[in-house]
């Protein structure tokens, strides 16, 4: 049996999957080295990372490198069009929104070296989280328990053996480098999560840049979790969908392949699995391949939860067991604002931020949750029978749902049990239904058009480029993939610069005075950082942003 493909020779199933195999290898490697190009030339960079002025420069100059990067490889993609009747125009689209994927990322971990020059430390060193986190990654690394049972174990097992071969041992030093290379990694990884289910341009737009609401440099794992969780679990629900019809072999090590990332993302950070449990049960159940092949589907869901509870099934047990007793009742900023609001989080160390939630023009709302209201009832509408849309729409639900019955319980338990964290949940998948709307009208645009005007409409799966081709009157695909990725490059490089800003060190109380503390904690050697306010520093460094925390 053989696959042909339009202009060329037919190619035999092996040498297809080996050629896109290939072909995603070289995706990797330059989202990859985009993810760390911006981050080692801010290595180079001679600023007061504390004087404002210096601040605003090290912005301007990523940006800069940012632009002239991206640039280049748009540049290349209108080369490719133009040279040898285009034949290499779908794979320089293909690198260069891989290449995207991973500039804007390394944008943000660029930010964070700017923040944290001149200190070994991370950010907020060993304080909050920081400290917690240090501290328990260097238990495990030593053969000890961490201080918390039920704190996912991927991230302090990663940190402990980094510090061994890299720092000596000393997590603190090296928890800087995880919180850079972390954020660096963010866009690659999201990327390459909905590369599973769309084609190059369209994961980057409707997939990557979502979450770039979301990206963190002081815990970059968690939000990482997040954005790759939920492609994931839409394509754990395609492949159930399908699996009815599916040769036994390949059922498997597919099922297997799903529940061993599941487990590796739940040990990282097991928080989104609860919110998302009920939207994901509800799909599979709605796409469970009840006509065509009930066995092979049970076979399929059997595979994948053997597979993760092979990976995190011990984990998962503690967190049934001993999680039931653990209690938050750190009530933070956000427990005391409209639980409806979710569009915006602020983090537990706001500032001065005067009236929160933000006051709308439409009952309180604003247009930002108005647009993406009517887009996100639009995506179900056109996309009611995909399970593309349905699963993202039943995690939203879920995490709403979830979100409404701790802080209804909230009064008489007097814990808040981390419902805040809904809200990166909620805006992410709406925001994944806002952009999908383009996506959906395309293709029913695409079926539409009379047959031998374009190409055949991206359906999502793997073809290797963008079919942007319209009906009559619109301008070819080319024109259309160059001018979406000069937009992108704009709004990507402009979301990175805000999201990098925001770690920009200052006595503020909000995530400014993270990496602010970071430049006021004494050294090891005992010496004061570099750049520490009037040469002065202590033990724990600033201890202001207490006097922020209500």
């Amino acid at each position: 049996m053989t696959v042909s493909t339009e202009g060329s020779a037919p190619v035999g199933p092996g040498r297809l999957l080996r050629s896109r195999g290939a072909l995603l290898l070289l995706e990797a490697a330059v989202a990859f080295a985009g993810a760390l190009a911006l981050p080692l030339l801010a290595l180079g960079f001679e600023l007061d990372p504390l004087d404002r002025i210096a601040q605003v420069s090290g912005l301007a100059a990523i940006q800069f490198r940012f632009a002239l990067l991206g640039l280049l490889f748009i540049a290349a993609v209108v080369l490719a069009m133009r040279l040898r009747g285009g034949r290499h125009f779908d794979l320089a689209t293909r690198v260069s929104a891989a290449a995207l994927a991973g500039l804007a990322s390394g944008f943000v971990a660029a930010g964070a070296v700017l923040a944290l020059h001149g200190t070994p430390w991370p950010m907020f060193g060993l304080n909050g989280d920081s400290g917690r986190i240090v501290e328990w990654a260097h238990a495990v690394a030593n053969g000890q328990p961490s201080g918390s049972p039920v704190y996912p174990p991927a991230p302090l097992y990663t940190l402990g053996y980094y510090a061994e071969w890299f720092h000596g041992g000393n997590t603190a030093y090296a928890f800087k480098d995880l919180q850079i290379l972390g954020a660096a990694a963010f866009g690659p990884l999201v990327y390459f999560a909905w590369r599973m289910l769309l084609s190059p341009l369209r994961a980057l737009a409707f997939g990557v840049v979502p979450a770039f609401a979301l990206i963190d440099a002081y815990k970059p794992y968690a939000q990482t979790v997040l954005v790759v969780l939920v492609p994931v679990l839409v394509a754990m629900v395609v492949a159930l969908r399908r699996s009815g019809t599916e040769n036994w072999r390949p059922l498997l090590l597919k099922a297997a392949g799903f529940g061993a990332l599941l487990g590796v993302l739940f040990l990282t950070y097991s928080g989104w699995f609860l919110w998302s449990a009920a939207g994901v049960f509800f799909a599979a159940a709605l796409y469970f391949p009840w006509k065509t092949g009930r066995l092979k589907g049970a076979a399929f869901m059997g595979a994948t939860l053997a597979a993760f509870m092979a990976v995190a099934g011990r984990y998962l047990v503690v967190m049934l067991t001993e999680g039931q007793d653990t209690k938050d009742f750190n009530f933070r900023f956000d427990n005391f604002t409209d639980p409806a609001y979710y569009l915006m989080w602020r983090t537990d160390m706001p500032g001065n931020v005067g009236d929160w939630p933000l006051p709308g023009e439409f009952g309180g709302v604003g247009l930002f949750a108005i647009v993406t209201f009517v887009c996100l009832g639009v995506a179900i509408w056109l996309g009611l029978r995909k399970p593309l849309v349905v699963t993202i729409a039943a995690m939203f639900i879920s995490a709403w749902l979830m979100r409404m019955y701790i802080a209804s319980n909230m009064y008489e338990t007097q814990t808040v049990q981390l419902y805040t964290r809904t809200n990166n949940q909620l805006l992410y998948c709406g925001m994944i239904l806002a952009a999908l709307v383009a996506h959906l009208v395309s293709q029913r645009l695409a079926q539409r058009r009379p047959a031998g005007t374009g190409a055949a409409a991206d359906t999502g799966a793997d073809t290797g480029a963008d079919t942007a081709t319209t009906g009559r009157g619109f301008p070819g695909r080319e024109g259309a993939v160059i001018g979406t990725l000069c937009a992108l490059l704009l709004l990507l490089g402009t979301v990175s610069s805000s999201m990098a800003d925001r770690y920009m060190p200052a006595q503020d109380g909000s995530y400014r005075i993270l990496p602010y503390v970071s430049h006021t904690i004494r050294q090891q050697n005992g010496k004061c950082p570099k750049f520490a306010p009037e040469h002065k520093c202590s033990k724990d460094g600033d201890q202001t942003w207490l006097t922020y925390i209500r």
